[in-house]
């Protein structure tokens, strides 16, 4: 597996983004290598077909990443999958720079920065929305490998695949399995915090 293994863990993008934007680079290179993987994956192919030839996605995230790093200490997310939103909206923006500097095809429509990953569900994608402090309170109450898979999906979007590999499960479906247990009951106790005082 790439590094970013060893940088996901169970901490919270936003617990790291606090820390990058106090000047500490361990938590910049994870924020990097867990947001990275998965923001290059949802941009190939959003380049116009007649522009590939030109310029390489890599380059592309590459470059996204580096307008978006040197904003970051404006960066004040307001749900989980704000960071991944925040990646793909930089994407987009250069992308369209692009069409307008090359003036070869026209603007293009692209799929809004808030849509979800294709391979995430519908309940993944709810959950990405919550506000960190609920999300953060639901995430404690887990024990921490449960807690290492909640992250792995819903902040890195980490592929079965993947999380199979990093978390030592013989079959992709076992991750897929634990993971799907894992989201269930943070999802509990992200009702349970919504709950009224009375009615808990």
């Amino acid at each position: 597996m790439t590094g970013a293994a060893s940088y996901l863990g169970d901490e919270t993008t936003v617990e790291l983004l606090v820390k990058a934007q106090a000047g500490d680079r361990v938590a910049l290179e994870a924020i990097l290598q867990r947001s990275l993987p998965p923001v290059r994956r949802w941009a190939h192919g959003r380049l116009p077909s007649s522009m590939r030839g030109e310029f390489d996605t890599d380059d592309l995230v590459q470059q996204a990443a580096a307008k978006a790093l040197a904003r970051l200490d404006h960066f004040r997310p307001q749900h989980v999958g704000a960071m991944q939103a925040y990646l793909r909206s930089s994407i987009i923006n250069l992308i369209r720079d692009i069409v307008r500097q090359t003036r070869r095809t026209p603007i293009i429509e692209d799929l809004p920065p808030e849509m979800p990953s294709p391979d995430h569900d519908t309940d993944e994608w709810a959950i990405a929305q919550e506000t960190y402090e609920r999300y953060r309170e639901a995430l404690a109450r887990l024990k921490p490998r449960e807690r290492d898979h909640v992250v792995a999906r819903i902040e890195g979007q980490w592929s079965y695949r993947e999380i199979a590999e990093r978390f030592g499960h013989s079959v992709e479906d076992s991750a897929r399995v634990a993971t799907a247990r894992a989201l269930a009951k943070l999802r509990a106790h992200l009702t349970e915090l919504l709950a009224p005082p009375g009615g808990r």
